[in-house]
């Protein structure tokens, strides 16, 4: 690869991060929001490099307005064309770089022309639940109705919470809807980034009672625990009787088990 296309290559790349972090919100499909200004660092860290690769490499001109004569040209060419040359023991020339080095202006392009769709249905039908964090006390619920909850928050006190204070309360959620084939009800989604995509994991409450609306589809759910199991045990379903099923703008941040969106 020509030092010009090295030096494109730093300058796309810088510009692909910043475009993705800086200028739109593109970066929080594949990091979470406090990776952001490390995204913003690199890509202007990759644009001060390519501008300098490309500075140092000018050739200075003479006071005359030429160049350098041409037997120093011709001798610094040389030069550098044995040092860039690395020649192994079995005579096999290694000075250029593989072909398959020009893969390396697919993510560059890409972020700055067709990013990587984000997570959703595909992925969350693929894996199993995020397993909730054990917890023991739980503060009683307010007296409003629905109870706004996160998905994981509805999880973990229709297995764990004891005083069963979930059985029979309205609750509010909101999430995406991944289909589930075959089977009666869908599930309400959400995708957690721990650090970025590579680490993703879906936390799903199965819900009854309404039709499923197309896959990706953001929507708020109100209704009632679905009774099965023990409530209060590992036993009990994460599921949801639905009362009403209305449809929302996906939220920017998406990635996060938030509360429902109003």
């Amino acid at each position: 690869m020509k030092r010009p296309l090295q030096v494109t290559l730093l300058v796309l790349s810088g510009l692909g991060l910043l475009h993705a972090s800086l200028f739109t919100d593109l970066s929080l499909r594949f990091v979470k929001e406090g990776m952001r200004p490390m995204l913003v660092a690199s890509g202007v860290l990759l644009l001060v490099l390519g501008v300098a690769e490309a500075w140092s490499h000018q050739k200075p001109a003479g006071e005359d307005g030429h160049d350098h004569e041409d037997a120093d040209a011709d001798a610094d060419a040389d030069t550098d064309a044995d040092a860039d040359r690395h020649v192994d023991a079995h005579g096999h020339d290694h000075s250029t770089v593989p072909r398959i080095a020009w893969l390396l202006f697919l993510p560059a392009l890409s972020l700055l022309f067709y990013a990587p769709p984000a997570l959703g249905a595909y992925t969350a039908a693929r894996e199993a639940p995020k397993a909730v964090t054990e917890q023991r006390y739980f503060d009683p619920l307010p007296a409003t109705s629905p109870v706004p909850l996160t998905l994981t928050q509805f999880t973990s006190r229709v297995q764990q919470d004891h005083k069963r204070d979930i059985g029979g309360r309205s609750v509010r959620m909101t999430g995406f809807v991944t289909p589930d084939k075959g089977a009666d009800g869908w599930y309400l989604t959400r995708i957690i980034f721990t650090c970025c995509a590579a680490d993703a994991q879906s936390v799903k409450v199965r819900i009854h009672g309404a039709s499923a609306l197309p896959a990706n589809t953001w929507v708020t759910v109100t209704g009632t625990w679905h009774p099965g199991g023990t409530l209060g045990t590992r036993s009990a379903p994460a599921a949801l009787d639905a009362r009403t099923v209305k449809k929302v703008a996906k939220p920017v941040n998406a990635y996060t088990d938030a509360l429902p969106l109003f």
